[in-house]
């Protein structure tokens, strides 16, 4: 799993996740997620190139998210794989970190 961020206009940090977002990820990512969740008050996590998403990948999204909320911020996944997409749904991801298909509505979103 590779993790790469950049500040995009309006205060917006932008991760890119690559890779399988299992334990092996999870592990590879999570101090990374923490310290940008920690700073960010707009996080749009781009999931564009995840392969795979398990439990442990699910919680590496969760605890930044909630660290993000607890600051008034707001995270969004951006273009996540069907696969991906259902696992996020089916676990009800979705109901606490909203996905977007589109990057201008994911942007939008943050506003």
């Amino acid at each position: 799993m590779t993790f790469a961020s950049e500040e995009l206009d309006g205060g917006i940090t932008k991760v890119i996740l690559d890779g399988r977002l299992d334990i092996e990820g999870a592990a590879q990512i999570d101090l990374r997620m923490n310290v940008v969740a920690g700073t960010a008050k707009k996080l749009l996590v781009d999931m564009q190139k995840v392969t795979f998403l398990g439990s442990m990948g699910l919680r590496s999204l969760v605890l930044p998210a909630q660290a993000v909320s607890r600051r008034g911020g707001k995270i969004v996944l951006l273009s996540p794989t069907p696969l991906v997409e259902e696992v996020l749904r089916g676990s009800n991801m979705h109901l606490v970190i909203p996905i977007y298909q589109d990057m201008a509505e994911a942007i939008a979103a943050l506003a």
